[in-house]
């Protein structure tokens, strides 16, 4: 599934092609691609012509487009295999083509594929964030945290939060609700940036740790951006059908018992929450469960 640095890519790229462009119609031709819109396509299709983009956002995995002289929003999930591309009107229809958006300059179009139809679009009306800070996000998802590339994210809070969870530190990044965008891959990148194994609990992280540990997460998301996000196969693209390298470069995630870049140890893989963890053996030492919380 998509993750941060994925849905970063396609957001900057949307940004670029639609904002400040003004809807004509809308059409969809699978209705499992709108079942979030719980009016279903005919309203969700006539309530977007005449809008006009005014921003595209996201926050963690899901993006949103804002629209003008509205608190009405267009959020999209891309699920496993979604794609929002940039396509111009001549261009064939995708296999998986479920939803065209046609615009008043007969320009290019936005198109929503997915091959496994896990993604989706919805109509949503902006709220102000749980987190506050003057900030508005759909309701839909105004559960979801800040992620650690927002300027505004709370470190300190984030530190309390973790502390009292006495969790292990992989669930931890994964739960949306504390910190948000980090999938698998990039939980086990950072992990072993760190050098902490994935079971390792979030009570016994002292301040250093945290710090370096944010830090590590910070650089993974950014190198990651940079290289247009990881793809293992051609389910994900950016809006014009690109494919991202930074699977190239993983260290930890898919290379079970190939030589850690660090030490030399083979990675190891072992199941976690239906999924894998990657991580080193030797670098990643499996934490002694000691009971009470860590100074620091």
């Amino acid at each position: 599934m998509p993750e941060l640095p994925e849905v970063e890519t396609v957001r900057a790229g949307l940004e670029r092609w639609i904002v400040g462009r003004t809807i004509e119609s809308v059409e969809v031709s699978h209705p499992r691609a709108v079942r979030r819109h719980l009016p279903g396509a005919v309203d969700f299709s006539s309530r977007l012509a005449g809008r006009t983009v005014a921003r595209v956002r996201r926050r963690g995995k899901y993006l949103w487009l804002e629209l003008a002289d509205s608190d009405l929003c267009v959020v999209g999930h891309l699920g496993m295999s979604g794609q929002l591309l940039i396509q111009p009107p001549e261009a064939p229809d995708e296999r998986h083509l479920h939803v065209r958006v046609r615009f008043t300059d007969s320009g290019s179009q936005l198109r929503f594929v997915d091959q496994r139809t896990f993604g989706g679009l919805m109509l949503d009306e902006l709220r102000p964030a749980v987190d506050l800070a003057g900030d508005t996000v759909p309701g839909q998802i105004s559960h979801i945290a800040r992620d650690p590339l927002d300027p505004a994210l709370d470190e300190a809070a984030l530190r309390r939060r973790m502390r009292a969870r006495s969790s292990a530190i992989k669930r931890t990044l994964l739960d949306q609700s504390i910190l948000s965008g980090v999938g698998n891959i990039y939980a086990d990148e950072s992990l072993w940036r760190s050098r902490l194994h994935p079971e390792q609990l979030t009570s016994r992280l002292n301040a250093p740790q945290f710090q370096r540990l944010l830090s590590d997460v910070r650089d993974v998301l950014n190198e990651s951006l940079v290289a247009g996000g990881t793809s293992f196969d051609s389910l994900y693209v950016n809006v014009n059908g690109e494919s991202g390298y930074f699977d190239r470069t993983l260290n930890a995630y898919g290379r079970e018992d190939e030589p850690c870049r660090r030490c030399g140890t083979a990675i190891r893989r072992v199941s976690f929450m239906n999924r894998s963890s990657f991580f080193c053996p030797a670098c990643q030492r499996t934490p002694r469960r000691v009971p009470g919380p860590a100074r620091g």
